[in-house]
């Protein structure tokens, strides 16, 4: 039965935004010792779709692997992979991920960004580094959905990253997914040593409670996020490439609530994942 002329339409369904970790390398792709060390991880990412409002038209995610002087997004509308880790068994790079890209959604990113004074540029050949296609083989291992990347900011400044995710949040209305990927924890000397769980566990704890304050105090919190118990060791000075994402997602999470949606020990240490929406 058709709707009477004077019914509005559907309201669009707002998709949620997501910090998730990206775990180590192509760690879900290879042998690990312990073997189930990424194991919950991995599952937890295998199940993120199912979660969602909806299937998302396309992708905006931002890695902790690419810093630019100025936000810069990835226009090319068939993007190769880059492998940014070194070490691993051979077959990790031959992995492949062919989502598309979405040159269109690029420009909207870019205009959005310049609409709240923020200057913003894109790249048409670079392509997914491991902190997008690692996670999104799991997330959406079809590589079905178009994606963009979005990259971080050199000076790591916090309410710039903030300011970035509260620029792009209209994206959320239109059926777009938008992804902060990263680690909740990530010093190198830390992995392993049990020494850091403690101390990994306390920023846990500060974290959470900032992602799940009111959104006005959520946003204070993340600004200052250095002020967090054991903020520097588990986030060494100009190392916190790895949790600016989580900004980006909680700017672009504007008004809606965050909660954390997965936690679990990692190599000795507390690793988490947040959604906001």
């Amino acid at each position: 039965m058709s709707q009477p002329a004077n019914t509005p339409a559907p309201a669009p369904t707002q998709m949620p935004t997501l910090f998730v970790p990206h775990g180590a390398g192509p760690c879900f792709f290879m042998e690990w010792n312990p073997v189930d060390a990424w194991d919950r991880m991995a599952t937890f990412l295998k199940e993120v779709a199912a979660t969602l409002p909806q299937r998302p038209r396309a992708i905006v995610l931002v890695s902790g692997h690419w810093l630019e002087q100025q936000p810069t997004v990835t226009a090319n509308a068939a993007p190769d992979l880059i492998y940014d880790y070194s070490g691993f068994p051979a077959h990790t790079y031959q992995l492949r991920y062919p989502a598309p890209g979405d040159p269109s959604l690029a420009a909207r990113l870019v205009a959005l960004l310049d609409q709240a004074g923020i200057a913003a540029a894109a790249d048409q050949a670079r392509g997914f580094d491991h902190g997008t296609f690692i996670p999104l083989k799991l997330m959406f291992p079809d590589a079905d959905v178009p994606v963009v990347q979005l990259s971080l900011r050199h000076d790591l400044d916090p309410k710039a990253h903030l300011d970035i995710g509260h620029a792009i949040a209209p994206l959320r209305d239109e059926g777009v997914l938008i992804v902060g990927s990263g680690m909740s924890f990530h010093n190198m000397r830390g992995y392993g040593d049990p020494r850091f769980g403690p101390v990994s566990e306390a920023f846990d704890a500060w974290l959470t409670e900032a992602v799940e304050s009111a959104p006005e105090q959520r946003d204070t919190a993340l600004v200052h996020w250095e002020q967090a118990p054991s903020a520097r060791l588990c986030h060494p000075p100009q190392s916190e490439e790895h949790l600016l994402p989580l900004l980006v997602a909680a700017g672009a999470g504007d008004e809606s609530s965050g909660r954390k949606i997965f936690s679990d020990r990692v190599m000795e240490t507390q690793l988490s994942a947040y959604r906001f929406g």
